[in-house]
């Protein structure tokens, strides 16, 4: 880097680490300038910086591994965004795949993704995609309830070998974060009741087609203190000692789900990877030892903090509104390609790209497109004056936002780029009408 002509962009933390801004106050990500190729692909635009994404990968694989004796795994959790070109760089950097859903499963499949390293996941697995997931031979399927445990017996009945399943459990431990995203408290959609345990044991007792290897628990999104994760290891290492002297099962596998937290604004801080290694490796051998078992193979399951900070979302700024005490910039995206602003309250900032380190001028609410008053990206913005046609920059938006992205008002979803080394490669184009139209089902007629 020269630093005579480039700078570090305010807020480091919130943007992908390739991020600098030029002489002349324009941001640049993986070297290419942001604004151009905002011009040149069309607002609203997702760009993705592969070094960031690659770095986050090897930073969960390095100090799991560093700080646990045991065998570790990461595993992507695809539900916080997935497609073709993602599934190629988590395989390459040789992490697992969590799938939730048989359309994740199949784009992961599709893209060549190896199935001995997918887990599937999933509340209300349907038949079909419990047979899906059989038929390509993935590594594990997390049996979340009784009802999935018998009618994966069923399926599995004559099956050989038998399928590797784990047991997701709701561990009963309720963590600080918002209530839409806790899913570890005893009263959860997710994960079988700890009293329920017994009984998935006798299940599978005549369940020849299954084979128990793991458990599994996960606690929610957006957690930054490190001792719910220490109170889980203790919870699923009490469930595991139950399944071994009351019936026999010897589990090898443990589970932490993810949830690791993301700054998003300024006054919040990194989450400290190493850490969490740190902590869980302790807590998870000396549960081990406690209890009896040799070293459990530890499998955790980050996806916000791989892929959140490495997405940027750019948008044209279309129209300017001032009231005496407010003043609007609407933007050509919002809620369809961001919902969680609105679903969530999530909080974001903002920078003008051509203008990236300018002196604020004002603070100013950024709303979206969609005819919803609650479409508000950004409540109260701090910005250089803006005008229409500039282009706003808003980091941390690569997790669970096109992935929860929706065709609202009949607009077309963005399209993704990748940035790196100074090259950009489109990833998925922009949406179109026909696409939006292409599931109509018209009669010969022309009439529905």
């Amino acid at each position: 880097m020269n630093h005579t002509t480039q700078e570090g962009i305010n807020n480091a933390h919130l943007w992908p680490l390739t991020t600098v801004v030029d002489m002349h106050g324009r941001l640049m990500i993986g070297g290419c300038n942001v604004a151009t190729l905002a011009r040149q692909y069309g607002t609203p635009l997702y760009l993705f910086d592969e070094e960031t994404i690659r770095s986050a990968c090897r930073t969960w694989r390095t100090a799991l591994a560093a700080c646990y004796r045991g065998e570790t795994a990461v595993h992507y959790a695809s539900k916080a965004l997935l497609n073709t070109a993602l599934t190629h760089l988590i395989a390459d950097e040789g992490l697992g795949l969590d799938v939730v859903s048989g359309g994740e499963l199949y784009v992961a499949l599709r893209a060549g993704f190896p199935p001995q390293r997918i887990h599937m996941h999933g509340n209300a697995k349907t038949r079909a995609e419990l047979e899906q997931a059989l038929a390509s031979g993935i590594g594990q399927i997390i049996v979340d309830n009784l009802d999935e445990l018998a009618m994966l017996a069923n399926l599995t009945a004559y099956r050989s070998p038998p399928q590797p399943i784990a047991l997701r459990i709701a561990p009963d431990i309720v963590t600080n974060t918002h209530a839409h995203i806790q899913t570890g408290h005893a009263t959860s959609k997710f994960g079988l009741p700890l009293d329920a345990l017994d009984a998935a044991a006798e299940r599978l007792r005549t369940a020849p087609g299954l084979c128990l290897i793991g458990l599994h628990a996960h606690l929610g999104s957006q957690l930054f203190d490190l001792e719910p994760y220490a109170a889980e290891i203790d919870t699923l290492l009490d469930s595991a000692s139950r399944l071994r002297d009351r019936h026999g099962f010897i589990i090898q596998q443990i589970n932490i789900g993810g949830g690791a937290g993301v700054p998003y604004t300024a006054d919040q801080h990194p989450f400290d990877v190493h850490a969490l290694a740190m902590r869980l490796g302790e807590a998870l051998t000396d549960e081990c030892r406690r209890r009896g078992f040799p070293l459990l193979h530890l499998v955790i399951e980050p996806g916000r903090s791989i892929i959140a900070r490495a997405g940027v979302a750019l948008y044209t700024i279309i129209a300017t509104k001032n009231l005496p005490h407010m003043r609007f910039l609407h933007i050509d995206g919002g809620m369809g390609d961001n919902i969680r602003p609105a679903l969530y309250g999530a909080r974001y900032s903002a920078v003008l790209a051509e203008r990236a380190n300018a002196p604020i001028e004002e603070s100013v609410a950024i709303t979206g497109r969609y005819c919803e008053s609650g479409d508000v990206l950004i409540h109260a913005a701090p910005l250089p004056r803006a005008s229409v046609g500039d282009i706003l920059a808003v980091p941390v938006a690569g997790a669970y936002t096109l992935s929860m992205a929706s065709t609202y008002n009949l607009t077309p979803r963005p399209a993704v780029v990748m940035v790196n080394g100074g090259s950009v490669r489109l990833i998925q184009r922009r949406e179109t009408y026909e696409d939006m139209i292409a599931r109509d089902v018209v009669s010969s007629q022309g009439q529905v």
